[in-house]
């Protein structure tokens, strides 16, 4: 069997560097607890290992008065302004390990707010990122994640538009809703903050998956990136298998093909892609 592995396959920056701060403050830190703000990323393996590590999840703002002897890390996908406010109220140490393409939406955010501007926001509302970004962006601010709802987007006729999108979002799909906001509204700005990670791996994983005869995306079930992945893949490729480890791989599935694809999503360790590599280049 010929294996294709993607390139762009696992750890992107942004999660490395948050994964990377989590570890150096344990080590750094040993006679002080350490606390994340949500999982530090989407990945149950490496909260796992963290947690066995002393590191323990905050789930929401009402845990935070627990944290007040410890140091809290921000998750990469961020938080709202006002976690970081309460932080400071309480007196808490925090380390801040948002992606910096993210935080450059924060920025975004508080800027055009600022300007009077009203922000879109294309992406999954009830995702920590975008939650994060809202928190940001004041009260006059929307998100948007389908055609539908850009068709039916209603903004004061007077208020300038800035779009911008979730780091992780579809490509070809905000280009496509950008188009429909576009149609309606003249006074708009666009700014494509989708991570150009993003954008690459989602390229390469369309390439390998339109030329195999099955394909394995690896990566937590809540991990944007790696569903924007999956539905990439199954567009191209009906043999399309989403999987978080190797537990997850239902080998029959695999005897009748020739060819297989493989890539994982931003979140994924490299440990767990090897692992996967190594079984089907070897059983198959």
């Amino acid at each position: 069997m010929k294996v294709l592995l993607a390139k762009t396959a696992g750890f992107c920056f942004g999660v490395k560097r948050a994964v990377d701060t989590v570890y150096q403050q344990v080590e750094e830190n040993k006679d002080c607890k350490i606390y994340t703000f949500g999982p530090i990323i989407h990945n149950d393996e490496v909260i796992k290992d963290m947690q066995a590590k002393g590191v323990t999840v905050l789930e929401g703002e009402e845990d935070l008065p627990k944290a007040k002897n410890g140091i809290v890390i921000i998750r990469s996908h961020g938080v709202p302004k006002r976690i970081c406010d309460r932080m400071d109220e309480l007196g808490i140490q925090y380390v801040d390990a948002t992606c910096p393409f993210v935080k450059k939406i924060h920025k975004i955010a508080m800027e055009k707010a600022e300007e009077g501007a009203f922000l879109v926001v294309i992406g999954n509302p009830v995702h920590p990122e975008v939650e994060g970004i809202m928190g940001w962006a004041g009260e006059d601010a929307a998100v948007i994640s389908t055609a539908e709802e850009a068709e039916h987007l209603t903004v004061p006729e007077d208020r300038k538009i800035c779009v911008v999108a979730q780091t992780t979002f579809n490509y070809n799909k905000f280009k496509e809703l950008v188009e429909i906001i576009s149609k309606r509204r003249y006074d708009i700005s666009v700014l494509n903050t989708i991570c150009s990670a993003t954008k690459e791996r989602q390229t390469e994983t369309a390439r390998i998956a339109d030329r195999v005869d099955a394909m394995i995306v690896i990566g937590d079930k809540r991990s944007s990136n790696t569903q924007k992945l999956f539905e990439i893949c199954k567009n191209a490729c009906n043999n399309t298998y989403y999987i978080q480890t190797l537990d997850d791989l239902n080998v029959n599935q695999l005897r009748s093909v020739e060819t297989v694809g493989i890539t994982a999503g931003a979140s994924t360790p490299n440990n767990i892609i090897e692992e996967v590599q190594n079984y089907v280049r070897i059983n198959f």
